[in-house]
């Protein structure tokens, strides 16, 4: 389902679409929901916790990246690395739990979210409003939502202009919503944040030696920022695991792994199994 909504633009009006997905018929008459979609976005979605609850559940692998072990209301957090290394999973499992638990979020900007992927991160796409393409307005389309909606993950096409950054950042924190911003890279974001995610280095598991297939991917995640207690620590994230959620990675794992590629199957322990070698 999509509603348009205009809003002025200097002399002119741009009219921007918000999509919503629905993991049910919206015609439905049965169904409870369908009798309370909004007429207009902006205007009926409103929070679903209340402001005195400062703060929005993140999954449980997510939460030591938080002085609070949760998302703060009313705070900046920026996502950022390079394509393919999975700064957008990260960036939409922070809106999971929230969606999950009854909040309203959005994710402007992301032009092929993978709406099934992000389900198998635990997002609830009944409570996700999604603006894939906002074109120029993207930042006038993050700050209308962040008027009615308790998350907003806005992506911006390229390095945001101080003055756009320094609204949305002013608005998150005016209307208690929490904005994440999904970035390639720190600089692209000249606010900079209360707490900054950078995902560095990956590797992806499953492929063996010319068979087999892609299964989960391995990220090192470093925290900083205004909010990270003054210092920079970095953790261990599968972005995603083989179940298609975020899970925490055991640094044992990969130098056990590691061990093993350096002894070779010459060297292999018998306890290590048939297939050690």
């Amino acid at each position: 389902m999509n509603w348009a909504f205009g809003f002025p633009s200097g002399m002119h009006t741009a009219w921007l679409w918000y999509e919503h997905m629905f993991a049910f018929s919206a015609g439905d008459p049965s169904s409870p929901r369908s009798r309370e979609l909004p007429a207009g976005l902006a205007d009926r979605i409103r929070p679903a916790t209340p402001v005195a609850g400062r703060t929005l559940p993140v999954p449980p692998p997510l939460a030591p990246l938080f002085p609070a072990g949760s998302l703060r209301r009313g705070t900046t957090t920026t996502v950022a690395g390079l394509p393919g290394h999975g700064a957008t999973t990260l960036a939409l499992a922070l809106l999971a739990a929230a969606s999950a638990a009854g909040s309203w979020c959005a994710a402007v900007g992301l032009p092929d979210p993978g709406v099934v992927a992000a389900a198998g991160l635990g997002l609830d796409l009944r409570r996700v409003v999604f603006v894939p393409h906002p074109g120029n307005g993207w930042a006038e389309a993050a700050g209308d939502l962040l008027s009615g909606v308790d998350a907003v993950l806005v992506r911006p096409p390229g390095r945001a202009r101080p003055t756009a950054a320094r609204h949305l950042t002013a608005r998150a924190r005016e209307r208690q919503a929490a904005l994440v911003v999904l970035l390639e890279g720190p600089a692209a974001w000249p606010e900079g944040g209360d707490l900054a995610l950078t995902v560095g280095a990956v590797e992806w598991e499953g492929v063996g030696q010319g068979h087999g297939h892609l299964q989960r991917r391995r990220a090192e995640v470093r925290v900083s920022g205004r909010r990270a207690a003054g210092r920079a620590s970095e953790c261990s994230l599968w972005l995603p695991a083989g179940s298609g959620a975020v899970e925490g990675a055991d640094p044992e794992d990969r130098r056990r792994q590691t061990g093993m590629e350096a002894r070779g199957p010459a060297d292999a322990d018998p306890d290590d199994g048939p297939e050690a070698a």
